[in-house]
């Protein structure tokens, strides 16, 4: 914490406010920096590599560090060029606010269950020191109690959610924060040092990353080629959604002029983010409470050749490899897998779902959660529990060339793949049992 609060000092003073990004790693079009800048004069940038967060990763390659570290090079560079500088600090973002002694903290919101209760608490710090403490919606076009029924409670299937979605759209929502007009308003410091990745604990892998290109061409024939994981038919853009590279409101833009299709998956991601929030207890357990009673089987032995990618069922094997590989998964193939490992393995999915959060670049809680538990037919707006994808009709129908399958199982039809870990029709027919047995408990 020395070095933290000597560094802290030379920049931020009682005349100063922060600025600190979280999951907004951008300087255009950013709610919350654009209110600090207009409002203050002597803003200086900050981030927190959260020790409460990086403690908790095993991985100390983890791609998404490197993602995080790399964004904000490129946001140091473009504040060193307005003549500012990016404060990085290392450390429990309380006790550094305990610390810090600002005029004002400005920032975006963020709805996962740790995020509030780290507010709530760093929003008492400042207001016992009389700081303001500032937070504006960012990440998400409608938040919280935005979007919600007639009657006032939740919704919890999708397809009405989209529709009053869609009908409370204005201009207003998706219209840029222009925050060029005010970057003369940034504090103007040399430029302060920034930590390597093994200062903070992390190892370089150089691995690749999506770029962050917005390919309208892509866009406009999503709805024909997104559930072909052989073809570049999707934008990659989900991990620069997670960490706010780019803005929410400039895809929805596109996506309102170029395919229906597509926005909905961008309200897919609004829908589940306001599921977390209106029902936190999902983060750990089954939006249906019933579903808590399913007697999972949770073989360490199965699971592991899950992870790895060595069921014997090529599209499974092909998607656990790419994610293990690169980090990401095609979102037809997470369908797949995540059926498999809770429907055919009978594997409870909150396992799945951890593995996922290990090795997702994308990780996002919200959309994780919510994708786990529609695959375990335990969420809300869930697939029926007795919907058991067959890997085999998948793969005829979606990869029918067994390009995709052949990319990252080559030895597929050989000797040296692995028989299937488990027969299809016998698999089915168990969890139906299980399912409607564990549903039917008092």
């Amino acid at each position: 914490m020395k070095r933290t609060e000597d560094i802290a000092k030379k920049v931020i003073d009682f005349q100063t406010t922060i600025f600190w990004f979280r999951r907004d790693l951008r300087l255009q079009d950013n709610a919350g920096l654009y209110q600090a800048l207009k409002a203050n004069k002597d803003v200086v940038p900050l981030f927190i590599f959260d020790t409460e967060i990086l403690d908790r990763l095993e991985d100390k390659t983890d791609r998404r560090i490197e993602f995080i570290h790399q964004s904000l090079q490129l946001i140091k560079i473009e504040l060193e060029k307005l003549g500012s500088s990016l404060l990085v600090l290392y450390g429990n973002p309380v006790e550094i606010y305990e610390v810090l002694k600002p005029k004002a903290v400005y920032t975006n919101r963020d709805y996962e269950p740790y995020a509030l209760e780290r507010d709530t608490a760093i929003q008492k710090i400042l207001e016992d020191k009389g700081a303001e403490f500032k937070t504006y919606k960012d990440q998400v076009i409608f938040e919280k109690e935005e979007v919600i029924k007639d009657d006032g409670s939740p919704y919890t299937i999708f397809t009405p959610y989209s529709r009053k979605w869609k009908a409370a759209l204005t201009k207003f929502y998706v219209k840029s924060y222009p925050t060029e007009k005010y970057f003369n308003n940034f504090k103007k410091i040399k430029p302060l040092s920034f930590p390597s990745l093994n200062d903070i604990g992390f190892k370089e892998t150089l691995p690749y990353f999506p770029e962050r290109a917005i390919k309208q061409s892509i866009i406009e024939k999503y709805d024909k080629t997104r559930n072909f994981p052989a073809l570049h038919g999707t934008t990659r853009l989900s991990v620069h959604l997670r960490f706010g590279t780019v803005s929410i409101r400039k895809l929805v833009q596109i996506a309102l002029k170029k395919n229906e299709v597509w926005l909905n998956e961008l309200i897919w991601r609004d829908f589940y983010h306001m599921i977390l929030w209106h029902f936190p207890y999902t983060e750990k357990s089954a939006f249906k409470p019933a579903y808590n009673r399913i007697e999972w089987r949770n073989d360490p032995d199965e699971f592991k050749a899950w992870c790895e990618g060595q069921t014997g069922y090529p599209i499974v094997d092909a998607g656990m490899r790419e994610l293990n590989t690169t980090g990401f998964m095609h979102n037809r193939v997470r369908m797949v897998v995540a059926s498999f490992l809770t429907k055919h393995l009978l594997i409870d999915w909150r396992w799945g779902e951890a593995y996922f959060a290990e090795k997702l670049l994308d990780f996002d809680l919200a959309a994780n959660n919510g994708g786990w538990q529609w695959a375990a037919g335990s969420g809300c707006d869930a697939a029926p529990y007795f919907r058991v994808f067959n890997p085999q009709l998948q793969t005829e129908k979606f990869d029918p060339k067994l390009e995709y399958i052949k990319n990252w199982v080559p030895e597929m039809g050989t000797e040296n793949y692995v028989k299937p870990i488990v027969e299809h029709a016998f698999a089915r027919e168990r969890v139906l049992k299980v399912y409607k047995k564990g549903l039917e408990k008092e």
